[in-house]
Order: structure tokens, then C-alpha cells, then sequence
């Protein structure tokens, strides 16, 4: 158990101001736009510092990109964030535990992989690959993607077309799952840009959406507020909203998705800096979907964590958690991602789980049932993601989540979320460290 003193520190970032700070901070209006976990942090450090702090939310919930479903009262779905990746050291792990929230561990350890019907090894390891590629491309003179690194490597040009093909399927199980960002998109050199907390990763058997409820308690959250322009102004800012309402703050956060920012949903008056501009322009957006389905039985499955199948990349759904040994609940998650999911999102449900258990019956025989019921994403088409996290694209400079990263207009502006955290991106750790940071940065 977490103490409350401990509890308390956790939430409120104690020392995370020096006293001139706070006593600037006292009595400031600052908005926070999005009540992800980027913005819960940042409100909850302003607020702990004395600022009037209001989070503003286009949803209807909070949360953002963490999202537990609760329409299967006996299996909270996780349509968003599942894990805790690392969870040694990670802040998110003693939010966790304050919170109370049951915490199960998964590893990638704990699987079974199958070529057809039949259990198989992959033959090639594709992070092996990608650190080999890696390295030629800093060895070039300008940054590759992935994919043309890849191809340029000597190895790759002896392999037969189909080892290529299976290659190409590790690359799409391992590498763009992870980073979910299609291989001829992402940069050879920095993809991997970033640090990482130790340990087994552990997902909610309640939801990750415990941690959000509990991280928010105590903020004067508005959902339903959707900011359509930042304008700056002596001395703060304006905000304009949807529905014709204006509002006059001091300052700003600004935590928004990296694709949203892309989208042009969110207008700023006067521009940016140049840098974060290109930082916004620049870095890819991914998308990373899931497919829950249920059983009316029991599955005769493996008792293992993952499931994952090694065929040609075109496959729907390479990658499932077993939920039936993980949570002792009869049903699979599935994922897809980057190129891939991209397509299977213009399919309808229909579509998408027939695709689904086709795959499913492709590695465990035609008898496999067809499932009761299924839950999927679609998180590029959603207008208030348009993407699930974000990625080091080709073209992205090394330091460009530190240009997207901190304040603007004189510090009156300051922006947070996963795409803006440079030691720890596309995760929500990242996000809420990013937030704290741009806490910081607004008061700097």
C-alpha cells in the first residue's frame, strides 16, 4: 500500500517549485486544453502551486487516449492505453497504487507463435535487424527511413522473397506495432530516441481508467469545451470555443494530441515558433488498433500471455493477449497497426471481426468459435485523436519532441502530452512527466 503522504505527493508534484514560482503562481488563470493524462498532470502541479486552474475537454469524459469501455460489466476494455510499460520507478505505478487499482503482469515471454496451424519460431529477430539498419543509417550522410535502411543492408539483398516476406512480417509484428508508424515512414535513426522504466509490464484488470478518475480528483474539469482558437494578448491569452464563447486567461497549457495539432483543429493567433512548427509538421502521427471479442466458452488455447501469428504482413490481427489466462475471462484482444490498421479502418464491424476470426481460425483450425460479441478502435478516424501516439518520422529532427515541448509567445503558452516528452514518448508516463513539465515551463 501507498501512503497518503506519499499518496498526496504523487498527485500534487510536491517540490516541483521553487517558493518564487509558487508565489508567482498565486491567484495566475491558467486553461488547460485536454484532460488527458498530460493535462491532469499539468493542472494538478499548477494548481498545487496556487494558480486558478480550469481543464478544458472536447469529450464528453476525460482521459483522452485512456479510455476504459465499460459495457461488459465483467470485462472493463481498455480502447485506449493498457499498460504500464515498466513499472519500476514509473509515476504512473504509484498513481496506480494510490489509486488502489489491481495491477497483472503479461510477458512477452509467456507465448506461443505459429506459422499456419502449426507452433513455429520466426526466423529472424527484427530488432537485430533494425540496429543493423540503424547504424547504416548514421553512417550515411542523411537520415533513411526504416524500410529503404533495411533493403540497403547487405544481408537483406541474399535473402530469398520469401524470407523477405517473413522479415517483412517480423518488422510489422515487432517494430510497427511498437512504434506505430508504417516501416517507410519511420526513422532509421531515431525511432528508438527515448528511455524506458525497468520491469514487466502490468495492465488493470479494472481499467486504466481508475488511474485517470483518481489523477483528476479535486480539478474544475469542463468537458464538452471545445478550444477552436489561442489568441495571445498583453498579458495572456484569449480562448475561443465552438460554441461562440470567449474567455481571457493568463495562460495557457496546451495538450492536445500531436494529430490534432496536425489537423489545423486548433488555431493559434499569432504563429508559433518556426521550430515547433516544423516539430508539429514533422513528427508522424501512428495508429495502433484494437479488436476485443468475446466467447460463450471456455477457449482451448495455450496457457500464455500472447499469441501471435508469423505469416505473410497482411495479416488483420498478428498480435493477441490471451485474456483467458490473463484475466480468466473468455475473450482475445487483438492488435493492428500503422499501413495495416490504417486500411482495416474504412471496414465495417462486420467486416472487421469476420477478418478478425478468419485470422484466428487460420492458426487454430476451422473449428475455432466464432465469437458473441466485439468491441473495436478506430483511433485515426476519431476527429479528437486522429491517431493513436506519436512517432519519429523520416524527416523529424533528433530534437524535435524538445521543440514541441515548453512555452511560447513569452511564456504565456506552453505545450504538453506524449509527442512532447523527449525521454519518454508515445506512452503515458511520457505524457504525465511532459505534463509536469509544462507546468514548469509556464512558470519558468
Amino acid at each position: 500500500m501507498i501512503g497518503r503522504r506519499a499518496a498526496m505527493a504523487v498527485l500534487a508534484g510536491a517540490g516541483l517549485f521553487a517558493a518564487r514560482a509558487r508565489a508567482d503562481a498565486a491567484g495566475k488563470s491558467v486553461a488547460v486544453i485536454g484532460a488527458g493524462m498530460a493535462g491532469l498532470a499539468a493542472a494538478r502541479a499548477l494548481a498545487d502551486a496556487g494558480a486558478d486552474v480550469t481543464i478544458y475537454e472536447a469529450r464528453g469524459r476525460i482521459g483522452g487516449r485512456v479510455h476504459t469501455s465499460q459495457k461488459w460489466s465483467d470485462l472493463p476494455c481498455d480502447l485506449g492505453a493498457s499498460w504500464i510499460h515498466g513499472p519500476r520507478g514509473n509515476p504512473i505505478t504509484a498513481l496506480a497504487k494510490a489509486a488502489g487499482a489491481k495491477m497483472v503482469k503479461t510477458s512477452y515471454d509467456s507465448g506461443e507463435s505459429y506459422f499456419g496451424t502449426a507452433e513455429a519460431e520466426s526466423p529472424f529477430d527484427a530488432e537485430d535487424w533494425f540496429l543493423d539498419a540503424q547504424e547504416l543509417a548514421f553512417d550515411t550522410r542523411r537520415d533513411m527511413s526504416l524500410k529503404d535502411a533495411i533493403n540497403a543492408l547487405p544481408d537483406y539483398a541474399e535473402l530469398s522473397k520469401t524470407e523477405k516476406s517473413t522479415l517483412r512480417a517480423a518488422i510489422h509484428r515487432e517494430i510497427e506495432h511498437q512504434y506505430a508508424g508504417d516501416w517507410g515512414a519511420l526513422s532509421a535513426r531515431w525511432l528508438d530516441a527515448g528511455r524506458a522504466f525497468s520491469g514487466d509490464d502490468v495492465l488493470f484488470p479494472r481499467g486504466f481508467g481508475q488511474v485517470v478518475d483518481y489523477a483528476a480528483k479535486g480539478l474544475r474539469i469542463q468537458t464538452g469545451a471545445r478550444v477552436t482558437r489561442i489568441t495571445a494578448r498583453a498579458g495572456g491569452v484569449d480562448l475561443d470555443f465552438a460554441d461562440g464563447q470567449r474567455l481571457r486567461m493568463d495562460g495557457v497549457i496546451v495538450t492536445v494530441p500531436l494529430g490534432v495539432l496536425q489537423s489545423g483543429g486548433l488555431r493559434f493567433d499569432p504563429q508559433l515558433a518556426q521550430s515547433r512548427q516544423n516539430a508539429i509538421s514533422s513528427l508522424g502521427m501512428g495508429v495502433y488498433n484494437k479488436i476485443f471479442l468475446r466467447f460463450d466458452r471456455a477457449l482451448d488455447l495455450p496457457q500464455v500471455d500472447w499469441l501471435e501469428q508469423l505469416d505473410a504482413p497482411n495479416l488483420t490481427f498478428p498480435e493477441w493477449v490471451n485474456l483467458a489466462h490473463v484475466l480468466d475471462v473468455p475473450a482475445l484482444l487483438g492488435f493492428n497497426a500503422a499501413a495495416r490498421a490504417d486500411e482495416m479502418e474504412s471496414m465495417s464491424d462486420a467486416a472487421t471481426i469476420a477478418a478478425a476470426t478468419d485470422g484466428l481460425r487460420g492458426m487454430f483450425g476451422s473449428r475455432f468459435p466464432a465469437p458473441i460479441a466485439a468491441q473495436i478502435t478506430r483511433w485515426r478516424a476519431d476527429p479528437l485523436a486522429r491517431g493513436s501516439y506519436s512517432f519519429h518520422a523520416l524527416g523529424a529532427g533528433k530534437d524535435a519532441r524538445a521543440d514541441l515541448a515548453g512555452s511560447d509567445w513569452d511564456g504565456r503558452i506552453a505545450f504538453a502530452g506524449e509527442a512532447a516528452s523527449k525521454d519518454y514518448p508515445s506512452t503515458v508516463h511520457g505524457a504525465w512527466l511532459s505534463g509536469l513539465d509544462g507546468a514548469k515551463a509556464l512558470l519558468a
